[in-house]
């Protein structure tokens, strides 16, 4: 129904971002990818997809058409929904996803949170021969301004509690990723930490 819309970022957070268009602000619920893309913009352009049920509309927005196409393969999955292959893409990459994919390494992408074995094994049966189709040439990932260490690791703190993981397992984590790289970004964090929870 909706291609892409394009506004205003009037709020960008790890996990959504209301972008503002002709005078109506849109809820869209992004991954870690797009967060890092959008973060300092003050414009964007966002690549949707519209789910609708009986009970909610949900509107998914990707910065990349690569990542939205990711996205409706992983849903086209029995029994994966959109949030959990929004968590599936801010876990791992577009090229790193679509390389665990085609690899068929189910152990390494059962790492997400609330993915099972099984659900992990589907998905690869299902894709593992799409993986190929797609182009590789949208991957490459912006580098994100590195700022302080403690405002990057109190982002982190804050984008995993929005994502359900526990403060304290989650400030345990990152305190071990920080140590390995203490000049790893913000969404690099987010990630390391979500493979470790």
């Amino acid at each position: 129904m909706y291609e892409y819309i394009t506004g205003l970022v009037a709020e960008a957070t790890p996990t959504y971002a209301v972008i503002e268009a002709a005078g109506v602000g849109y809820f869209i619920n992004i991954s870690l990818k797009t967060y890092s893309d959008i973060e300092h913009q003050k414009e964007s352009k966002l690549y949707v997809h519209f789910i609708v049920r009986e009970d909610q509309q949900t509107l998914f927005g990707f910065s990349t058409k690569l990542e939205r196409e990711l996205f409706r393969q992983l849903i086209s999955v029995s029994g994966v929904g959109g949030n959990t292959a929004r968590m599936i893409l801010s876990t791992y990459t577009p090229k790193e996803l679509q390389s665990i994919i085609a690899s068929e390494n189910a152990v390494l992408l059962k790492n997400v949170k609330g993915l099972g074995l099984k659900t992990a094994q589907k998905i690869i049966v299902d894709l593992s021969g799409k993986m190929l189709e797609l182009g590789a040439s949208d991957l490459m990932m912006p580098e994100i301004a590195t700022e302080a260490n403690n405002a990057i690791f109190d982002e982190a703190l804050a984008a995993l509690s929005m994502l359900g993981f526990q403060k304290a397992a989650s400030d345990k984590a990152l305190k071990a990723i920080f140590k390995e790289n203490p000049n790893i970004a913000v969404e690099e964090a987010i990630r390391s930490a979500l493979k470790r929870l």
